[in-house]
Formats: C-alpha cells, sequence, structure tokens
C-alpha cells in the first residue's frame, strides 16, 4: 500500500476543511478589536451600516437614498458570515473626524431630486427608517426626552414627519459628539479587557501608545434649509455651525427638485471612561428585577416538580421494588397476578415505537441544537462574544453547529442501533440527520429569501453565501454526521433490562385523551422561558443590544432541568395507566413548549410589534419565529426524551418479573 498518497490526501482534506472553516468564519475573531489610539489632528472616517427599520424589518443599503458619497468611491468592508446572514452591508462615508479638532463642515449638495427619489425618501422616513453609523467601530447613539424619561437609541431618522401634516423633512445636518480618553503616555498597561479584548503594552511601547482613544459617539441630528449659494461649496469647506431649527419653515423639505445640503459639526468633549468601559452605555441592563423574577418563578416550578419526582422515586417506585424484593418467590409469583399499575406493562415499555427513524433523527439534531445553544451561551456568558465583533454570535453557532454533527450521528445511531438491535440502516439514519432540520431552515429561507429580493433589500441572502453555506453543510456538517453515526455502530447497543413480549398489550382506554395532557406540560417549561423570550425577541425585532448572557445561561440549565422532571413525570403517569407507548409521549412532553413560544411570537407580533407594516414583514417575522420555534422543539424534546429512556430503564431494571 502507498502510505505516501494516503498521507497526501489526508494533507489535502485537511486543507479543503480549513479553506471552508476559514471562508465561512471571514472576520470571525476573539473577542473584539484591540484598543486604537489616535494622534492629535488624525483623519478618523465613519462607516455606515444599511438602514433599517422596526416597522418592516426589512434592511437597505445606506447609498440605495440620495446622499453624498466618499471620495474615492463606495468600498464595501469585509463582512463574516454573521454579518451578511443579518442583513449588514457595511460600507465608507465622507464623514471624516480629525482627533479632537472641533469643526463644522460641509459635504456635498445633492443634484435636484428627481421624482423616484422624492418617493423613496418619503417611504423610507414614514417607515421610520434609521441611519446607523459607526466610528472606531461604536455605533452612534441618540437620546431624548419622552415624558421625562432619558431614552437613547442607536442610530439616527433618514426624516420626520411632523403631527398633522402631509409634508416630509429630510435630516440633513448632524451634530456629533466624539468622547475620548486621553493617556499621557505613562503608566499605560492594559490595551483593553472585557468586552474590547486585552493585550498589554511593553515599557518600550508606553511612549508610543500615547493619545487619544475614543470611548463615546452620539449624535444629535436636525434639519436645515441651507441658502442655494452653498452648492458652490466644496467637500470638506468649513461653514458656520448651525442651530438646530424648530420652525418647520427652516427646515429641509423633501419634494421633487429640491436640492439638499448635507453638512456636519464635530466636538470632541473629554471623558474619564476608559477602554474596557466604552460598550457600558449600549450594554446597560434594564429591567434587572425582571430577569431575577423569571428566575425565581423557575426555581418554585422545578422544586414543585422536584417535590413530585421525589415521591414517586422514593415513596411509590422504592416502596414497591422494596417490598417486591422482600417476598419470596412464591409470593411474587401470586404478586405477579395482581400486578397493576406500571409493573404490568414490563413485556412492552420497550417495544419498538411507531416512526422509529424519525425520532431517531430527531433526537440526533436535537441533541446538536442543544449542545450548540449550550456551548453558545457559556461562551457568551463568560464575555468572548463582543458586540463589538459583529456578526459573531451568529457566526459561532453556525460553526459549532456544523462541527457537533458527529455527536448528533453518534447519539442518533446509538438509539437506531438499541431500538433496532442491528446497525443495518445507520447511514441513511445519518443522512437524515445531517439534512433533517438544515433542510427545514434551507426551504423556510429560501421562502423568505424571494421575498427579500423581490423587495431590493440588503437582508436577502447573496447567491454567492448560499454556495457558501451549500458547501459547509455538505462538505463539513454530513461528512462529520457521517463519521458520528459510524462511531455510534462501534459500541454495543444499550440492552434492555426486561423482554418484550411478542403480543402487544391493549392499553385500556382513558377518558380524555393523552395528547391534552402532553400539551398541557409544555406550559411548565414555557413558564420558565417566556420572561427570557421577551427581552430576546425585543433585542431581535426593536433593535436592542442583549447582553444579559448571564441569565440567559441561568435561565437555560433551569430549562434543563424542568424539561427533564416534567418529562418523567408524564411518563410515570402514562406507565401507571398502563400505556407503554412512552416514547413520542415522552419527546413531545417536554417539546410541546415550542408550540407556547410559537404562539407567543404571534402574540408578541399583534401587541408588542405594532409598528411593525405589511405583509411582507409579518411573514418574514413568522418565518424566522417557525425556525426558532422548531428548533427549541428538537432541543427540548431531546432532553425530555433521554432522561425519561434513562428513568424507564432505570425503574424496569429493579423487577424481577420473568
Amino acid at each position: 500500500m502507498d502510505y505516501s498518497l494516503i498521507s497526501k490526501r489526508k494533507c489535502w482534506v485537511t486543507f479543503i476543511y480549513m479553506v471552508i472553516v476559514l471562508t465561512a468564519c471571514n472576520g470571525f475573531y476573539l473577542p473584539g478589536s484591540y484598543m486604537h489610539t489616535y494622534s492629535k489632528g488624525e483623519e478618523i472616517y465613519a462607516k455606515v451600516n444599511s438602514l433599517t427599520s422596526i416597522e418592516t424589518e426589512l434592511p437597505f443599503s445606506y447609498y440605495s437614498l440620495p446622499y453624498c458619497e466618499p471620495f474615492g468611491g463606495i468600498k464595501k468592508s469585509a463582512e463574516n458570515l454573521g454579518e451578511l446572514l443579518m442583513g449588514d452591508q457595511i460600507d465608507n462615508s465622507p464623514y471624516r473626524f480629525r482627533m479632537n479638532v472641533n469643526e463644522s463642515v460641509f459635504i456635498c449638495t445633492t443634484p435636484a431630486l428627481s421624482e423616484h427619489e422624492v418617493k423613496l425618501l418619503k417611504q423610507r422616513t414614514r417607515d421610520l427608517y434609521q441611519v446607523n453609523m459607526i466610528l472606531d467601530n461604536l455605533p452612534a447613539m441618540r437620546y431624548a426626552h419622552q415624558n421625562g424619561v432619558k431614552i437613547q437609541w442607536t442610530g439616527f431618522p433618514v426624516g420626520y414627519t411632523p403631527p398633522n401634516s402631509n409634508d416630509d423633512y429630510i435630516i440633513n445636518h448632524l451634530k456629533f459628539i466624539v468622547k475620548f480618553h486621553e493617556y499621557e503616555g505613562t503608566g499605560v498597561e492594559i490595551l483593553g479587557t472585557g468586552e474590547e479584548g486585552m493585550g498589554v503594552i511593553s515599557e518600550a511601547e508606553k511612549k508610543k501608545a500615547s493619545g487619544y482613544e475614543i470611548v463615546g459617539f452620539e449624535v444629535e441630528p436636525c434639519s436645515v434649509k441651507y441658502d442655494p449659494e452653498s452648492a458652490k461649496l466644496h467637500m470638506y469647506d468649513s461653514v458656520k455651525s448651525v442651530s438646530c431649527p424648530l420652525e418647520l419653515d427652516k427646515s429641509q423639505i423633501i419634494r421633487e427638485r429640491e436640492r439638499v445640503s448635507f453638512t456636519y459639526e464635530v466636538e470632541f468633549v473629554k471623558s474619564d471612561i476608559r477602554w474596557p468601559s466604552r460598550w457600558d452605555a449600549y450594554l446597560r441592563m434594564e429591567g434587572a428585577r425582571v430577569h431575577w423574577f423569571s428566575i425565581l418563578n423557575s426555581l418554585m416550578v422545578i422544586f414543585f416538580l422536584a417535590g413530585i419526582v421525589f415521591v414517586i422515586f422514593l415513596r411509590t417506585v422504592r416502596r414497591d421494588l422494596t417490598r417486591y424484593e422482600e417476598l419470596d418467590k412464591e409470593a411474587q409469583a401470586q404478586m405477579n397476578e395482581e400486578l397493576s399499575g406500571w409493573k404490568l406493562v414490563v413485556g412492552d415499555v420497550f417495544r419498538e415505537p411507531n416512526h422509529p427513524k424519525l425520532l431517531c433523527v430527531m433526537i440526533g439534531d436535537g441533541v446538536q441544537i442543544t449542545g450548540m445553544a449550550v456551548v453558545t451561551i457559556v461562551f457568551a456568558a463568560f464575555g468572548f462574544m463582543s458586540p463589538a465583533s459583529r456578526g459573531m454570535l451568529l457566526t459561532g453557532m453556525i460553526i459549532l453547529y456544523l462541527f457537533l454533527g458527529t455527536g448528533a450521528g453518534y447519539v442518533g445511531v446509538r438509539l437506531w442501533r438499541t431500538i433496532k438491535g442491528t446497525s443495518e440502516g445507520w447511514r441513511s439514519v445519518s443522512w437524515s440527520i445531517a439534512c433533517f432540520f438544515p433542510g427545514i431552515v434551507f426551504v423556510i429561507l429560501t421562502a423568505l429569501n424571494f421575498i427579500l429580493w423581490g423587495s431590493n433589500s440588503t437582508g436577502a441572502i447573496p447567491i454567492s453565501l448560499y454556495f457558501i453555506l451549500i458547501l459547509l453543510w455538505f462538505c463539513v456538517s454530513v461528512p462529520l454526521t457521517l463519521l458520528g453515526g459510524l462511531l455510534g455502530t462501534r459500541p454495543e447497543p444499550i440492552q434492555y433490562p426486561v423482554r418484550t413480549n411478542q403480543i402487544p398489550r391493549e392499553i385500556p382506554a382513558r377518558k380524555y385523551p393523552s395528547w391534552l395532557l402532553v400539551l398541557g406540560a409544555g406550559t411548565l417549561p414555557f413558564g420558565t422561558l417566556f420572561i427570557e423570550l421577551f427581552f430576546i425577541l425585543s433585542s431581535i425585532w426593536l433593535g436592542r443590544f442583549y447582553y444579559v448572557f448571564g441569565f440567559l445561561l441561568v435561565v437555560l440549565l433551569l430549562l434543563v432541568v424542568v424539561c427533564a422532571e416534567v418529562s418523567v413525570v408524564l411518563t410515570y403517569m402514562h406507565l401507571c395507566v398502563e400505556d407503554w407507548q412512552w416514547w413520542w409521549k415522552a419527546f413531545y412532553a417536554s417539546g410541546s413548549v415550542a408550540l407556547y413560544v410559537f404562539l407567543y411570537s404571534i402574540n408578541y407580533l399583534v401587541f408588542d410589534l405594532q409598528s411593525l407594516s405589511g405583509p411582507v414583514s409579518a411573514t418574514l417575522y413568522l418565518g424566522y419565529s417557525l425556525i426558532m420555534a422548531i428548533a427549541i422543539m428538537l432541543s427540548t424534546g431531546t432532553i425530555g426524551f433521554l432522561t425519561s429512556f434513562y428513568f424507564v430503564h432505570y425503574l424496569f431494571s429493579s423487577v424481577k418479573i420473568d
């Protein structure tokens, strides 16, 4: 055998895997960017992200509107997989800042607005679109006061429509406040910690590191009508500082044949905020008491269910088993004839369930999703996924999902062997695991993508990204899942503690259908989850930062415990009424929480996203909510099923009935 040829093939396979993963991880870095110090007068250019709106949830390119373009043309920034999937499109802009230099600057005057441009500007204004600007990786923040309460947003509006008016006015003048922290060049040791990464400056580099670092970026937008003579100015010419007018006749109206002049002014303000704390203003946690209430509520549910499980194990099961083991053989034989409850289904409890292949596939995918969620939230809770690294969270989730295919294939095939008693068909099970959940997501995303393409939104997934995702799917996820399936055929299948009868036992008729009990069981895990779910939905659909991953980690752990307890209790209740078809019921007892999550998402759409307008936006929202609900069903159902399986195995391994 030519071992050199095998070695070369291994090298090529490794190289291909590295290329694929690096393609997906373009821009995937840990954990945030290093501190950048600037010298006085050094030029810094702001960048612009996609225009976003909480009314339509359709992002559009900044330059889809008649804004001033920078010298040298529009250049896109490198984006990672997560940014592309979220619809981010970061471009350069003409907004120039000279470090610690206050100035008021002219940018450009547009040609006379055409009918199409006026229609587009009015539509974006009335749909409440926001301009998202970034300076030194910090989003522009805007403050306002409503009813005596200070409210903060990221970004500023395209324009505004005064009350009781049909006219729209464009935002064409921006007042920037750039907060900076000054280093004197001595005593500087830490480049950045926490959210922005960490590095150490050596003694020789301390002097070099002296300068200014940007720690805050605020904007005050306003509309100003300029004299037509301003069109003679050139880009970056100085202009007089202006006060934002309150009178509408001094604001720039949006109408045909109007020429719009864009200006901005910059004020640099010295701040005591240090580099590690500059994201605190964005991540300021609101409603901490609500998070704690959610956790205490979940703990009450857990203790209640734990009490029931305690009674089942110590009072009922243990008592029955102890009494049974203390009897002699004759008494046991007599007692066997008088058995009742779960002991009657000893010959049927491990009978093959309906649709065993589908069950194995869903359990395998559930293991993959659960592993991805746990690892991602743990890393985020410990600060490894900074909001400064845009798209990092989503990119990390995708990469983790791909590589956890090995665990999914192993668990799914191991369960298949346990049910069937043979390895025959493991390849089909592995392929199904690799294609089931990704296939559902792919179909839904493709349907939604056609809607986004039709709307010319930057949220549409480019064709090139489609090929990358398919490449990752079939060149990374599928082979790793097949590898996991192969590993799952190696160990011996789990041996059942009791034999299965040839003739199945008849299940007694019940007053109420069992599915009612199964659906009702999902309310308990939902009670653990729904408060945190509100904050997550607000983060996704209202453009708020979600960074309370410590709370989310605690809620996730509580959810796992509740799902396990609910499934065990429900499985025991079904066995007590001689219902030996517990496999799928154990899965859906905890997996039914997904139904309540989806219904809650609809409730959130109707009552909390009232600003969301149009069938396109509602369809996008429901499509993404459906993907989330399916993932939750597979994850929670897997937790419940595996717990119930080991509970039933332990329960009947203690029975000595022949």
